[in-house]
């Protein structure tokens, strides 16, 4: 099992609540400020802006918050932010690589260089882990938008590469240039999605025991709590006996 969107989940069980919504209302935000920033401040003119707003709206962000993100792009005191990867190897030889949206290179830099040697790990240069990844879109729908047989047929009508079910959620993907093409087909025939973003698909997997699933888990609970960090992707792959037994201990 490919276990990085589990150990998401485990990680959000384990934070308060309150605490985890706004920090992740903060991170939606200085996306979408950046993507009106880059293109036209109209949704319907600028597809990366669409996609944040929708994904913002998904995770029940207020339209009044949504709405101050839009026009803190055009105010002159606004932040400017910048795009920034880092890639390197955590516990176990994870592969790892951290998305952030910065107005300081340096202490991001800095802070995201000691997670990485405070588990273990070592920030590499960019490229170093990149080559295990591969860029996609990535849909997904809840349990309830249909049983697996219609969200399969919905996805190949649609020009998705790939579809997994499972309790909670469907999880389309497809390739990174299609991500419009195939969310709006997916919208006709499905209703809104849940969230719609590209993401980094590992290809080559990194196993890992109980020990470093924890020290993998701790790594990721350490990036995803910085300000300037926006997404993180790793290759690690658990057991479902480990998976189950570290869902047992959130709870």
């Amino acid at each position: 099992m490919a276990g990085h969107s589990q150990f998401k989940n485990i990680m959000h069980r384990k934070g308060r609540q309150d605490a985890v919504r706004s920090k992740m209302f903060s991170k939606l935000g200085r996306e979408i400020t950046v993507a009106a920033k880059m293109g036209a401040p109209d949704p319907a003119m600028n597809p990366r802006l669409r996609l944040a707003i929708q994904n913002a709206k998904a995770q029940s962000m207020p339209k009044d918050n949504i709405q101050r993100a839009v026009n803190k792009a055009s105010g002159g005191d606004s932040e400017n932010y910048e795009e920034v990867r880092y890639e390197g190897y955590g516990p176990g030889g994870v592969a790892v690589i951290v998305e952030a949206l910065t107005d300081n290179r340096n202490r991001t830099a800095s802070s995201v260089r000691a997670a990485f040697t405070k588990s273990g790990g070592a920030l590499g240069e960019t490229g170093s882990v990149g080559f295990m990844f591969t860029r996609v879109g990535e849909i997904i729908y809840p349990a309830d938008a249909g049983d697996a047989d219609a969200i399969m047929e919905a996805a190949i009508m649609a020009g998705a590469e790939d579809v997994t079910s499972g309790e909670e959620e469907h999880t389309i993907l497809c390739a990174f240039e299609d991500i419009g093409d195939v969310s709006t087909a997916l919208e006709e025939a499905l209703g809104e999605a849940q969230s719609i973003k590209a993401v980094w698909k590992p290809q080559i997997t990194a196993p890992v025991d109980e020990d470093k699933a924890l020290s993998v888990l701790k790594l990721i609970a350490t990036l995803d709590d910085d300000d300037d960090v926006q997404n993180v992707y790793a290759n690690f792959e658990v057991s479902d006996e480990i998976m189950a037994k570290l869902s047992a201990l959130s709870t």
